[in-house]
């Protein structure tokens, strides 16, 4: 991945002008992402945990961003919370968590570097929430420009496949045809083998 730096300040109009369909996306796993301990992956100035904390109040927050000038942003929006220097290819915070979320940053990774995420995502939790760009089915249905230095995005059904072989149960479906959220849970059985 490259070393651009994001410039808080700015995120979240340029993240509005660059997604089309930001909000949707940010609504769409804020609707279905619920735990009392939750770790973020890639929190940025925190606009998911914002949103999801409005419906989970009183939850424990772990969220972890690359960026040191994000999080300083973030901490102004979310003093309650636990916020870290770190990037999605490093060890995760020990868990269990009730929930794993990540908005948008994901695709930064390419497959393999995704893969290995979902397998340690699989290893502090049961319940893992994404919404990310990924490649548009048909793609003159992209409407989102890709940079493909910074942007790797994966198809769904690359991603659910992987998810899968994890243990999870899968569902997946499109904000916008280069937009997705994947719900993907671990069943009691899978899970409490997974952890021995």
């Amino acid at each position: 991945m490259s070393e651009f730096e994001w410039n808080p300040d700015t995120f979240l109009a340029t993240m509005l002008e660059e997604i089309p369909g930001y909000d949707e996306l940010q609504e769409a796993v804020a609707l279905v992402a619920q735990g009392r301990n939750v770790l973020e992956l890639g929190t940025g100035t925190g606009e998911t945990a914002v949103r999801i904390l409005a419906r989970n109040s009183g939850a424990r927050w772990i969220g972890i961003d690359a960026s040191e000038a994000m999080l300083e942003s973030a901490r102004e929006r979310l003093p309650d919370t636990d916020l870290r220097v770190q990037r999605l290819e490093d060890q995760l915070p020990e868990g269990p968590f009730d929930l794993v979320v990540s908005v948008l940053a994901v695709h930064h990774l390419d497959g393999p570097k995704k893969r290995d995420l979902f397998r340690r995502v699989g290893d502090v939790s049961d319940f893992f929430v994404l919404g990310d760009l990924v490649v548009a089915e048909r793609p003159e249905d992209a409407v989102i420009g890709i940079d493909w230095v910074m942007d790797l995005p994966s198809t769904v059904s690359e991603q659910v496949e992987w998810l899968e072989e994890l243990g999870f149960e899968v569902k997946a479906s499109y904000v916008r045809p280069d937009l997705a959220v994947f719900v993907a849970r671990k069943s009691g059985d899978l899970a409490s083998r997974s952890r021995s």
